[in-house]
């Protein structure tokens, strides 16, 4: 049912926890499925230098969040707003259908901590 990757993302997830001084945090989820995730990212020079991630929800979930944060880590913001939920799908080696949401989820966590990121900086610049 499961690849061995995303088997190995969810028994052994990378950048789980929290980043105290994240320069950006998003959270999205899904109420239907019950998956709620929060990616947090340190921000230099318009690189992404950290990203950490705590997800509620299946071990799909948790792969995919896991994965997400593997490909967006040293890359700039632009690079890492291309990262798909099909380019973590297939970075995990493929998803059950049902399944499918989870990369979606990913996605928009990433997308939602940039987001944040440019609006606090936006606001720091206004001051």
């Amino acid at each position: 049912m499961y690849s061995d990757k995303v088997m190995d993302h969810f028994n052994n997830p990378r950048n789980v926890g929290a980043l105290a001084d994240a320069d950006g945090v998003g959270e999205v989820g899904n109420a239907r499925c019950g998956d709620i995730m929060k990616m947090y990212i340190k921000v230099k020079d318009n690189i992404i230098t950290d990203v950490r991630f705590k997800t509620f929800g299946c071990g799909a979930a948790i792969a995919t969040s896991s994965m997400a944060t593997e490909m967006v880590k040293g890359k700039t913001l632009e690079e890492a707003l291309k990262v798909s939920n099909k380019a973590v799908t297939e970075a995990l080696d493929g998803l059950p259908p049902a399944k499918m949401h989870c990369s979606v989820l990913a996605e928009e966590a990433v997308r939602a901590a940039i987001a944040d990121y440019k609006a606090r900086l936006e606001l720091k610049e206004k001051e």
